[in-house]
């Protein structure tokens, strides 16, 4: 064990590499206290991250201006802002055992059932799967990359998913009861995936949390066990609990309201249960309206000629902002127009919410972790 939690004396190691039983093994000895604290990245990706972060070892190798943690942090996830500037978010062994316990009992998962990473564990999606495995006393099935079918033939019990993946999983038709769970994370599914699962035997569990948050913790919009959930005056979502982290590495600001997390997002409770509404930073203002575009996204992937879609802003010397429908066409062949989603969107949404303009595109460009790039969907690129 590392002498004094709160001083950075604990060595940070940047373990570079897909998920494997090195990695697996990295993380149970640094949440037991056994190892040193684990900055893991995904290879071809590590650079801005290790300039960051400035971790003691790479791959086992001395750094000479590396620098470490404090002793009761277990693991270090890389994270991007709105920038791109890559964050460290600390997480201590508590936390992460704490969020993985309470995942446990609420999908009621026993012990000796495997678990499927197929997510990088450079994400706290897929962290969180080996902190599971740990604690549920099983060996995880790990996959370097997703592949529908051999995630199909995987054998394992619990698997932990993004919108894009299971998406491609029905596409396949294959019969999804052989998993207990799928936890589904990372962005709001497509309108009609959910039941499109269900008929397939999936039982699908939805997750929202984030890396400060150990990972999902609001799981089918009830919090997990001795994890609290309100709605600020801002309308954001503030979540607190033995789940959120420790703070940034070196010392970034954390948005900390009196012990309480405020995230980017915005949300409404209705009787317990929580419902996420979009990203803050994501509303457009156009004509001195507000339009949040994940609202209007899952509008608009209810048209029949759309396969996927994305909402954005660009600026525009009339509106201050317009809203734009970035759309994946169902039938390349036969692609919507603006006008047939405009009166799609009539007595669906306001007037001002409408998409002003139509970008077709043969598939939304996607970060590492699934969720799709909103920063080069704004950028145009």
């Amino acid at each position: 064990m590392w002498r004094n939690p709160s001083h950075p004396d604990r060595p940070l190691h940047a373990v570079v590499q897909p998920a494997g039983p090195r990695l697996f093994a990295a993380i149970r000895d640094a949440l037991s206290g056994d190892g040193p604290a684990v900055l893991p990245l995904t290879p071809g990706q590590e650079g801005p991250a290790l300039a960051a972060l400035r971790p003691t070892h790479v791959n086992g190798v001395r750094q000479a201006d590396g620098v470490g943690v404090p002793g009761d942090v277990a693991v270090v996830i890389a994270t991007s802002g709105s920038t791109g500037a890559p964050k460290g978010v600390l997480l201590s062994a508590t936390a992460l055992r704490a969020s993985a316990a309470a995942s446990l009992r609420r999908v009621e998962a026993a012990k000796g059932e495997r678990w499927l990473c197929c997510l990088p564990v450079s994400h706290v999606s897929g962290l969180q799967v080996l902190v599971r495995s740990l604690l549920g006393e099983s060996e995880p099935v790990l996959h370097e990359r997703f592949d529908p079918e051999a995630v199909l033939a995987s054998g394992a019990a619990h698997v932990s998913l993004v919108p894009t993946q299971l998406h491609r999983l029905v596409g396949l038709q294959a019969d999804l009861s052989r998993f207990r769970t799928i936890l589904l994370g990372g962005a709001a599914p497509r309108p009609g995936l959910l039941a499109e699962a269900a008929a397939l035997g999936a039982r699908v569990v939805t997750t929202y949390g984030m890396s400060e948050t150990s990972g999902g913790c609001v799981y089918d919009g009830r919090p997990l066990d001795h994890v609290d959930c309100r709605i600020g005056d801002d309308g954001r979502i503030r979540l607190a609990g033995p789940v959120l982290f420790a703070g940034y590495r070196f010392g970034g600001e954390a948005p900390l309201d009196g012990g309480w997390f405020v995230t980017s997002d915005l949300g409404e409770l209705s009787g317990g249960r929580l419902r996420v509404l979009g990203r803050a930073d994501d509303v457009i203002n156009t004509g001195g309206e507000k339009v949040v575009a994940a609202t209007v996204a899952a509008v608009l992937g209810g048209h029949p000629e759309i396969a996927e879609v994305a909402v954005v802003g660009r600026p525009d010397p009339e509106w201050g902002e317009a809203v734009v429908a970035v759309a994946v066409p169902a039938d390349p062949a036969n692609p919507p127009t603006l006008s047939q989603l405009r009166a799609y969107c009539a007595d669906r949404l306001p007037p001002f919410a409408a998409p002003r303009e139509l970008r077709l595109m043969p598939r939304l460009p996607l970060l590492a972790n699934g969720k799709t790039d909103l920063m080069r969907l704004k950028s145009g690129t």
